[in-house]
């Protein structure tokens, strides 16, 4: 408990620290995915802000919560009961930089906690991106790089690669990898967003979770979803997503990666409503 506490003070100081806030937004978050046998169920807390240090350069930090609760029917899966309750703490800081009228650099650093119930500096993973943003013309911009992530479940190095079309004031079209999205607003108060995105978690376990030599809980799916977010006052949003998850998978791995135990979780639905405060 004391280390959890000192990480997250550490956490929310960093993210104090970073005052003259010139965006700031505040969002709660329920999310669930029910497919057969187990349930996931996640509410996730996140702080964020961005803010100009200068005409050509700015920062970004996004400093996030989130509670995972896996709940499995009764009769089954007998031996994994007290694997059920999953948490993570992370802090993204991204800055771009313009070097040129039409590129700019765009690099992000994401200090990570991910644990079971006993938090400890073990737990601790650093992630991070790189990117080359190059405008083509005023409507089309191309992002290429490359990132730690954890989109496939255990943090990898991967490629990455975008492009972003906005071909009028109210759609932008974004094609790319991990994730492509087309957002539409027909007014000030209402946006639709069309999403389909490569994503996952991974969690380290307490010692008393090991079985099999098993250190680690895997998850990732690719999901496809329809977002509507609604401007219900001056600063205060509402957002709800519906989707479906494919290849989901949930597994238990090793300290080599290697696989130990898969649930064989297959396809299923996602239901998700929030609130946002933006200022």
């Amino acid at each position: 408990m004391k280390v959890r506490f000192i990480i997250c003070l550490f956490f929310v100081m960093l993210f104090l620290n970073m005052n003259a806030q010139e965006n700031f937004s505040a969002a709660l978050n329920f999310k669930t995915e029910p497919v057969d046998k187990i349930d996931f169920n996640e509410t996730s807390f996140s702080l964020f802000f961005n803010e100009n240090l200068t005409q050509k350069s700015t920062i970004k930090n996004t400093l996030n919560y989130s509670n995972l609760n896996v709940n499995y029917d009764l009769g089954d899966f007998e031996s994994f009961q007290n694997i059920d309750k999953f948490q993570k703490i992370e802090d993204k800081i991204e800055f771009s930089q313009e070097i040129s009228n039409s590129t700019k650099l765009h690099f992000s650093v994401t200090p990570l906690f991910s644990f079971q119930q006993d938090l400890n500096f073990t737990d601790f993973t650093l992630l991070g991106s790189f990117e080359i943003n190059q405008q083509l013309n005023p409507k089309t911009t191309l992002s290429i790089g490359a990132a730690r992530t954890t989109v496939f479940g255990n943090p990898k190095f991967l490629p990455t690669a975008s492009i972003s079309y906005t071909p009028n004031d109210k759609t932008n079209v974004w094609i790319g990898f991990p994730e492509s999205s087309i957002s539409y607003s027909n007014n000030t108060r209402n946006k639709f967003i069309l999403n389909n995105s490569f994503n996952g978690s991974f969690y380290n376990l307490d010692a008393q979770s090991n079985l099999n030599n098993t250190v680690k809980a895997s998850l990732s799916q690719m999901t496809t979803s329809l977002e509507y977010e609604r401007n219900v006052d001056r600063n205060w949003f509402l957002n709800f997503k519906a989707g479906y998850n494919f290849n989901k998978q949930y597994k238990l791995t090793n300290s080599d990666n290697h696989t130990t135990y898969d649930f064989n979780t297959g396809n299923g639905y996602m239901l998700g409503i929030g609130i946002k405060y933006k200022h």
